[in-house]
Order: structure tokens, then sequence, then C-alpha cells
């Protein structure tokens, strides 16, 4: 499944969005998890409870659904 959200730090205002895949897959003791994966593969923490703004480090962060970032910015010249 594939998930999209945007990001907002609270503490600079910096604004991201993110592209997720989302794998339910089971552990050696056989319980469900659930890995988020970007486009590319690569496995990361759960952008939902473990997430940082890339300008200030900040860690409160407000989500939204997706495309919430370009509907503020504005257009480009």
């Amino acid at each position: 499944m594939n998930e999209a959200y945007s990001f907002v730090c609270l503490r600079c205002g910096h604004a991201w969005e993110g592209a997720y895949e989302i794998r339910h897959v089971r552990d050696g003791a056989g319980h469900l998890r659930v890995q988020y994966h970007l486009r590319d593969g690569l496995k990361v923490p759960s952008p939902l409870t473990d997430n940082t703004c890339r300008v200030c480090m900040g860690r409160t962060i407000r989500i939204l659904r997706s495309g919430r970032v370009r509907s503020v910015r504005p257009a480009p010249m």
C-alpha cells in the first residue's frame, strides 16, 4: 500500500511532503508489523511517530493529508 503525507515543523515552519510504501510483515515471533519504505526501497522509521525536521531538527511535527504543502506554497514565477 502506498501513502503520502504532508508535514509541518511547529518549531520553524518548514513544510515538506513524503511518500511511503507501507508493508505488513511478520517478525520472527509471528507478530504482524508495519514497515515504512521510501520509493527507493529504503526502510525508514514510521513518519507518523518518529519524524524530525531537516531544517531545525525539531521534533514537534504536524501531519496533514497529502497535497497540503503544495496548496499553500506560492506558484513559481
